[in-house]
């Protein structure tokens, strides 16, 4: 490795550009070195790659709906699974010093 400390900031910027190139290049030829293996055991399985283009990947399964675990007594369509940030709704009923488990579902 290089002793980075001798160089200047415009030096060490240059540098910088060039290590960003270098970096996008290398990751290039590794996904193009990658198709090529890839299309390479397809053509040894028989296939071409107009026949693994057509190969569809099966999608994940989907995530049911979360359950409601909250509700705006005042207001019974404000809800909150009680994950991800709170609602206005709920940081307001907090403030006001009431308890989240009385809005609970």
């Amino acid at each position: 490795m290089h002793d980075l400390s001798k160089y200047s900031l415009a030096q060490l910027r240059a540098l910088e550009v060039q290590v960003i190139d270098e970096l996008k290049t290398q990751h290039f030829l590794g996904i193009s070195k990658a198709r090529e293996q890839i299309l390479h055991i397809a053509r040894n399985a028989g296939l071409s790659e107009k026949q693994l283009r057509a190969i569809k990947v099966g999608n994940a399964p989907k995530k049911g709906n979360v359950q409601v675990k909250y509700r705006n007594p005042e207001d019974p369509t404000q809800q909150w699974s009680g994950r991800g940030r709170q609602p206005a709704w709920v940081k307001a009923w907090v403030a006001s010093g009431k308890s989240l488990e009385d809005a609970k579902a």
